[in-house]
């Protein structure tokens, strides 16, 4: 039952997965993933649970932000996310999938849909969650409860990340939410890779096969140390 066995914890993933799709109402749904730039990522090393939080917290922040604007839903929205730190060469990459439904509840309790095939415009949502994480970000390192690594220069980091296009993907998931809360359960109780990927090991590497999005999807092929697979 150890958490980082690709085979256990099947059973308590199924658990998690049958409650989820009971939470799941009638209407249009979204997927939304909010990336850190890997800028971040040795601040977030040092700083892991803090920095974590603060990417969910961000993350609903911009949605509640635009949901309740009067001149787009104008009411109190949902959201179901799910924190992953890898990518598929399970080099750090730190992101939040999450599950939006496509509108939201009014004063009068009523529910109020969106009327557009998207949730929110990126480029209106990209700006507000840069700006909500790097804002709350510099509060905690001015309060002292940010962990610096060596020769980090604070200033100069903050304002890097205030001159950078943060990524955002915001889509109607292509088979449904219900597929796409089977794939988010796969990781829910499991590790970053499954036994069908690790193509072979032993005492001087690890070769596995990974998913490169950024190259038109291809399948690829990459042998590590056994010390570096497990970092």
């Amino acid at each position: 039952r150890n958490r980082h066995c690709p085979k256990c914890e099947s059973f308590k993933a199924a658990q998690w997965l049958e409650a989820r799709q009971a939470e799941l109402l009638p209407v249009l749904y979204f997927h939304v993933v909010f990336t850190l730039p890997h800028e971040l990522n040795t601040l977030v090393m040092y700083n892991k649970r803090l920095l974590y939080n603060l990417l969910f917290q961000s993350a609903w922040e911009t949605l509640k932000t635009l949901g309740k604007d009067p001149n787009r839903l104008n009411g109190e929205m949902g959201m179901l996310s799910t924190l992953h730190t890898w990518g598929q060469n399970l080099s750090q990459h730190n992101h939040v999938h999450c599950i939006v439904p496509g509108g939201a509840l009014t004063g009068e309790g009523q529910w109020n849909p969106t009327k557009a095939k998207f949730l929110f415009p990126v480029k209106v949502m990209s700006p507000i969650f840069r700006g909500i994480y790097v804002t709350k970000l510099r509060e905690l390192f001015t309060a002292g409860k940010i962990r610096l690594p060596p020769s980090t220069n604070m200033d100069a980091l903050l304002n890097q990340l205030m001159n950078k296009n943060w990524q955002i993907y915001a889509k109607e998931p292509f088979a449904g939410p219900k597929q796409l809360l089977n794939y988010l359960g796969r990781y829910t109780h499991k590790i970053a890779i499954s036994n069908y990927r690790i193509l072979s090991c032993d005492e001087k590497s690890v070769t596995f096969k990974w998913r490169d999005y950024a190259d038109g999807n291809k399948i690829k092929i990459m042998t590590l140390t056994p010390h570096e697979f497990i970092r």
